[in-house]
């Protein structure tokens, strides 16, 4: 994976533990895709385990079309956001920690691969010991999206 440098080098986070536990403790996962001309983004629910992010979709629709189309994709998740607010408009604020990232997102086919892809998912949010029902993970579609270059940085204490 490529950690990508950023201009703003008073907010960049170089560190890969911090950057792995923005990874780890976001709860919405944000994933570009090209349209054409234009760009489509949508938010998922997501899990994170060594270089992959992986989501649990809906068979069909514009996403899955846009992922079958090429496959390549940006990603963007923040932890901890909030507006600090002060008397002075000028001296507004951000708190925040952010990722933006590149890679490629697959449809996963196997059973197996799609029941690890969910235990994932489900661990993210605290779920552990799942059981699945076996034709409910025939008709599921599991995503991964295997990162290639990531960049991070946070405004404010953390």
């Amino acid at each position: 994976m490529l950690w990508h440098k950023m201009r703003r080098k008073d907010k960049e986070i170089e560190d890969k533990s911090i950057i792995e536990e923005i990874l780890n403790h976001s709860e919405i996962c944000r994933i570009a895709l090209i349209d054409g001309d234009r760009s489509y983004i949508v938010p998922m629910n997501y899990g994170f385990s060594g270089n992959c992010l992986y989501f649990h979709s809906a068979s069909s629709g514009r996403k899955i079309d846009l992922i079958q189309e090429g496959g390549k994709v940006c990603f963007e998740m923040e932890q901890g956001s909030e507006i600090i607010r002060r008397e002075m408009a000028c001296n507004w604020t951000a708190r925040y920690r952010s990722v933006i990232g590149y890679g490629t997102i697959e449809i996963l086919t196997g059973r197996e691969d799609k029941i690890q892809g969910l235990d994932i998912i489900m661990k993210h949010y605290g779920k552990m010991n799942n059981q699945y029902i076996e034709s409910n993970v025939d008709r599921i579609v599991i995503l991964k999206l295997t990162i290639d270059e990531i960049s991070a940085k946070q405004s404010g204490d953390w």
